[in-house]
């Protein structure tokens, strides 16, 4: 999930459907295990400090594209082997980040390129998934 956390235990997360869901499961676990929570909902004062949050959420899915991109260009290095182990890290990393990005910043694009890039300098071995932007990938 996108996360913006502002201290112990207090975080923002986007006010999707799927978020909430999965925060409502999460508290039925602990109520279930004897627990108590439940989840609220909340919204920023101002439209400024929505979009500041919405900007520090899209740096922070960006740098981890940023990163992406960079592992995907270093693994077209390696030698076979290693390449191919290191495309199944770098997809599953990317299926991740995917997942908790609600900002979708131009570095998404770059790093869904650079591991299909790194795909193909594989041989394309790998079975193709989802990543959950629409388009496939290998595994």
């Amino acid at each position: 999930m996108g996360v913006a956390s502002f201290g112990d235990g207090v975080v923002g997360l986007p006010a999707d459907a799927r978020t909430r869901e999965e925060l409502e499961w999460i508290a039925a676990d602990v109520v279930a295990a004897g627990g108590r929570a439940g989840v609220w909902l909340a919204r920023a004062l101002t439209a400024e400090h929505e979009q500041q949050l919405l900007a520090e959420m899209a740096a922070a899915r960006a740098a981890e594209y940023d990163s992406l991109t960079v592992a995907a260009h270093e693994a077209a290095e390696l030698a076979e082997e290693d390449r191919t182990r290191e495309l199944r890290r770098v997809r599953r990393e990317l299926r991740a980040v995917t997942r908790r990005d609600f900002t979708s910043p131009p570095q998404r694009d770059d790093a869904e390129r650079a591991v299909a890039e790194l795909g193909r300098s594989a041989g394309g071995t790998l079975p193709v998934t989802q990543t959950g932007t629409g388009s496939t990938s290998r595994a």
